[in-house]
């Protein structure tokens, strides 16, 4: 870490700090309860909290990795991952919410590895988290996604979504997900792909619902602009 890193790192800490009431932690000192657990992208440009203006202390739990993935492997298995699977189980969160983002480049390296064989070379751990998407490229690509004649950066925003629509479609399926949780999917804009609102997260998936028409009536009164699909 640099100098200037170090010294920017501090003084957003005390600009923090200094924002912070006096009750700020007020009734989440010893134990927290959100209702909402997130799932977004480490991507430096999505701010996984301001998204939803998630400013109090315990509101929003977060789960922040590449591409986005509620789901992890263990021995040789996709499960629930260990962010999702401690705030339903632990933390009783009835609500899950799963963020992708337009122009992802996990999903980029995805779509790279089945349409080009290869992305170079990745970190270990970058790469198994590619992997864990390349399934779901290559089930798009049979189900007519994108094709061939799809330029790349269109198809890689139909398959952000598509992922996002999947990972909803495994959350309500999962054992480990209690029944009566609620599970969102979101892809957050900034490419203006969906509309001209920057930083709009657009719903494209609801408990398993993915058909536009079926979201507008799930969507509250006044948000049904934020219903969207380019799939």
């Amino acid at each position: 870490m640099t100098r200037t890193a170090l010294e920017s790192l501090l003084a957003g800490n005390a600009r923090h700090v200094e924002s912070l009431g006096a009750d700020h932690f007020e009734g989440v000192r010893e134990a927290q309860s959100p209702a909402v657990v997130s799932v977004s992208c480490s991507d430096s440009r999505v701010p996984a909290d301001a998204v939803w203006s998630a400013d109090r202390a315990g509101e929003l739990f977060t789960s922040v990795n590449v591409g986005n993935q509620v789901w992890t492997e263990v021995d040789g298995r996709l499960v629930v991952n260990d962010a999702v699977g401690y705030a339903v189980s632990a933390l009783k969160s009835t609500d899950i919410v799963v963020l992708g983002h337009t122009g992802c480049g996990a999903v980029t390296a995805a779509y790279e590895t089945v349409t080009d064989g290869s992305v170079g070379d990745l970190p270990a751990a970058v790469e198994a988290a590619v992997s864990r998407l390349v399934p779901l490229v290559e089930e798009a690509r049979e189900l007519g996604v994108f094709d061939a004649d799809t330029p790349g950066g269109e198809a890689v925003n139909r398959l952000v979504e598509y992922a996002v629509v999947r990972q909803v479609e495994y959350l309500t399926e999962s054992d480990e997900v209690p029944e009566a949780t609620d599970c969102w999917g979101f892809v957050y804009d900034f490419q203006r792909v969906y509309g001209d609102d920057d930083g709009a997260a657009y719903l494209v998936a609801a408990n398993g619902e993915s058909d536009p028409d079926a979201l507008a009536d799930v969507a509250p009164e006044g948000f049904e602009g934020r219903v969207q699909s380019i799939r």
